[in-house]
């Protein structure tokens, strides 16, 4: 397919280009792509062969066909005026010669039939033995001299046809360049507008007040699919999937001294004894202390002296036009960025910052019940959008092998290993061991696309998390992100969608709604809420906070049905305890603003570090220039970088056209650290670390690394 035809497949459709082909057994077959795979079975080995042959030929074919068209659209500097202007004139000139050059070919052509003809004429004249042998001399000569005019009036043809079929491609090139500056000047003015009506309606707004007594929160039974790949469709064309049962609720605080289930008016769809959310285990009140707590903890513990700083982010101007013009429609990872446009971490690093409030797992280890244990495994996944709030830089796109660990398996308890195991689409694996019972992992594939007005940023994968004395097994997805004033303003991020946390031991779900950011909305801005319910469908716990702030927790004491909202959805209003705080983000340390905004762990990932792979991202060159405060030497390096991943790539591509010619399989590129396998919870295709990099590292034994820097 081409690009424009890609742009309107339907759902479902896999982009064999960027696909992952394996075989399960002698006739399944499994063909995955970021956070979709299907599972394909055959009626023998032998069909299952062919259709694994005809699926990698038709794999070769796209690399070729995508590589023709960025080779077409390529990475060029946007043209300016003057640039088509010359390209206008060119195409006269060219054409002007080309006509010359037509004009001639007919009076050789004519010229040339005229002179063979005088000499024929010649020839059949009785002359002298010695004229006609010179004659037939001429003649032979005017012979090869016809040949060869017609042999180049048919390359001056072809090269007529040529010429005329890439002018029409140039001047198509250039109508579509100058539809897409009259839809960014369109765009920007329509922008001004909004935003100067946006600023009378705020001048003339009178005080917004909220005073609600509880959490609502309206159901419209949509969530974004987290499981397709990211559409190519217009930005106002959004395909969503229904979630079942999303909740739509109100919550009232209950007086547990007064509370009495007997005289309450209210079904008792769901009860529970107030007395017990005083008195059951102290995991819950601990953490309303320990959110507070943790840092100086941290301080207690200093088992290594990390920095607190790095060198002040330099103040460079940059043509932002000259970039964004070229930029609408394409997908992010193939445009051309300076570091400007960075933070000077890499997509491992900023994966790695998840763990940032890992306490939260620890606690969640002592948890008796499997529904509390679910209250922390929900803010754990809330909390890793905190440091996102100030966070608008783009991170480094990981070389494919880059890794990058994180042991702190002696302060904290837990280590973590990262791996850019694709490069299109790029795809990052994860995992993570905690001493403390808990293990990570997870396979993330980042999705974006530039939409003119805005940036969507759309993690495709599964995040898993297993507890390893309850073997408590949970699943979910991430949120999509949202860069808005790319153009216009000043750039803030927001985070929208549903979450869904599913327990696959007790199918105890979790659903949370990340409320996207409204203007005239009378929420708290950045709010999520959601309701921890067990394997029956009993909720027991309803959780409310920001994404950038803190969540609570509070224990259902009884539900019922209420009145139904101006949708047709019937809201159920639960009688709660009062919120416990599971979850409280630390302050961002002084002079973060002039730091990336970076947090505290943040400010460490990039830290240099002994030992570690040369792969790692701290060793990354343009990364650390960038640090530095050295942004044209780091653009330069990025560009060297990127340069020779490209090369390797290519040499990759020729290596599996020949094994495809020769009828030999070609593994293609095989990550280090991790393999590729069947999940056997979600049957999803995912890189799971296969042991051996920790092994390394004691030993010092790096001689499997790629030399990617």
């Amino acid at each position: 397919r081409t690009q424009a035809e890609m742009a309107h497949t339907c759902r479902g459709t896999i982009n064999l280009s960027t696909a992952h082909i394996d075989t399960e057994d002698s006739c399944n077959i499994v063909l995955s792509n970021g956070g979709r795979t299907y599972h394909l079975k055959a009626n023998s080995e032998v069909e299952r062969q062919r259709w694994v042959t005809a699926l990698e030929l038709a794999k070769a074919k796209a690399i070729r066909m995508r590589n023709n068209q960025s080779d077409d659209s390529g990475d060029e500097e946007p043209a300016s005026q003057s640039d088509k202007s010359e390209l206008h004139g060119t195409l006269k000139t060219l054409s002007s010669k080309l006509e010359d050059l037509s004009t001639c070919n007919d009076l050789i052509a004519k010229h040339g039939a005229a002179l063979q003809r005088s000499l024929s004429e010649l020839e059949n004249l009785k002359l002298p033995a010695e004229s006609g042998e010179k004659i037939k001399a001429v003649n032979e000569r005017a012979t090869l001299f016809r040949i060869t005019s017609n042999a180049m009036i048919n390359a001056c043809r072809d090269f007529l046809d040529l010429a005329e079929t890439h002018s029409r491609k140039w001047q198509r090139a250039l109508q579509y360049e100058r539809e897409q500056r009259i839809r960014l000047e369109e765009t920007i003015e329509q922008l001004a507008k909004q935003h100067n009506s946006l600023e009378r309606a705020c001048r003339g707004a009178p005080g917004l007040s909220s005073s609600s007594t509880g959490i609502t929160s309206t159901a419209k039974g949509s969530v974004q699919s987290a499981k397709g790949e990211a559409s190519d469709e217009d930005e106002e064309t959004e395909y969503f999937d229904a979630m079942e049962d999303a909740p739509a609720f109100i919550t009232v605080t209950a007086d547990p001294k007064h509370h009495r289930r007997s005289g309450s008016n209210l079904s008792g769809a769901s009860e529970g004894h107030p007395e017990d959310w005083n008195l059951e285990d102290s995991v819950f009140e601990s953490s309303n202390q320990s959110s507070y707590n943790e840092s100086t903890c941290k301080d207690l513990l200093p088992k290594k002296r990390r920095r607190t700083r790095i060198p002040d982010k330099p103040n460079y101007s940059l043509n932002l036009w000259s970039i964004m013009k070229n930029c609408i429609g394409k997908e992010l990872s193939k445009i051309p960025m300076p570091v400007n446009f960075n933070e000077p971490l890499s997509m491992l690093q900023r994966l790695t910052e998840d763990l940032e409030y890992h306490e939260l797992l620890d606690k969640a280890v002592k948890c008796e019940s499997s529904t509390e244990q679910m209250c922390f495994v929900a803010a754990f996944s809330v909390s890793s959008y905190s440091t996102t709030v100030h966070r608008t830089a783009k991170p480094f796109n990981p070389l494919l092998g880059e890794t990058y660990e994180l042991d702190r398996l002696e302060e904290f308890g837990f280590r973590s290993l990262c791996e850019q195991v694709s490069h299109h689409p790029p795809a990052a694996a994860h995992h993570v061991y905690s001493k403390r019972g808990w293990t990570l992992w997870q396979e993330i594939t980042i999705a974006s696309k530039f939409r003119g007005k805005y940036l969507s940023i759309m993690p495709l994968g599964t995040i898993h998390l297993e507890f390893h004395s309850s073997g408590n097994h949970y699943v979910w997805r991430k949120v999509t992100s949202t860069v808005h004033n790319i153009i216009v303003g000043k750039l803030w991020i927001d985070q929208s969608g549903e979450i869904e946390i599913v327990n696959h031991k007790s199918k105890d779900k979790c659903q949370l709604k990340f409320t996207p950011y409204s203007y005239f909305s009378r929420d708290v801005p950045r709010k999520v809420t959601g309701v921890v319910s067990d394997a029956d469908g009993k909720a027991h716990y309803v959780m409310s906070g920001t994404w950038d702030e803190k969540m609570e927790c509070s224990k259902i004491v009884q539900s019922s049905h209420g009145s139904t909202g101006m949708e047709g959805k019937q809201k159920t209003v639960y009688q709660t305890l009062s919120p416990k705080v599971l979850w409280k983000k630390y302050p961002l340390p002084e002079n973060a603003e002039n730091m990336y905004f970076f947090s505290d762990l943040a400010l460490t990932l990039n830290e240099p570090e002994e030992r570690v792979a040369p792969t790692d991202s701290r060793l990354r060159p343009d990364q650390r220039l960038m640090e530095s405060g050295r942004w044209d030497e780091a653009n330069v390096e990025k560009q060297r970088l990127e340069e020779k991943q490209r090369a390797v790539r290519r040499r990759r591509e020729a290596e599996a056209m020949e094994a495809l010619e020769e009828g030999k399989d070609y593994e293609g590129y095989i990550p280090l650290w991790f393999e590729r396998k069947v999940d056997a919870v979600t049957g999803e295709l995912i890189c799971i670390y296969k042991g051996g990099y920790w092994e390394a590292k004691d030993k010092q034994d790096w001689s499997t690394c790629p030399d990617i820097f």
